[in-house]
């Protein structure tokens, strides 16, 4: 009777470390995911970002553009 607990406590303990294991992995894939998505939009934001100092490069030359040929 004592062999049939220790064998089934034995299982109950593997059963465990694998039901960790999935667990554990588990948290890891949607940390990744979280931190893919985050690695997205921060690429997103400074695409962005570049273009927003592009045009506003393009309106000052412009603009000191305009100012030059009204002073002459």
């Amino acid at each position: 009777m004592l062999g049939i607990l220790k064998i089934g406590g034995g299982l109950g303990a593997i059963v465990a470390l694998i039901l960790l294991i999935v667990a554990l992995l588990k948290q890891i894939v949607l940390l990744l995911g979280f931190l893919l998505a985050a690695v997205k939009i921060g690429i997103i934001v400074i695409f962005v970002a570049v273009l927003v100092m592009i045009v506003l490069a393009i309106c000052r030359d412009r603009a000191r553009k305009r100012r030059e040929a009204s002073e002459f």
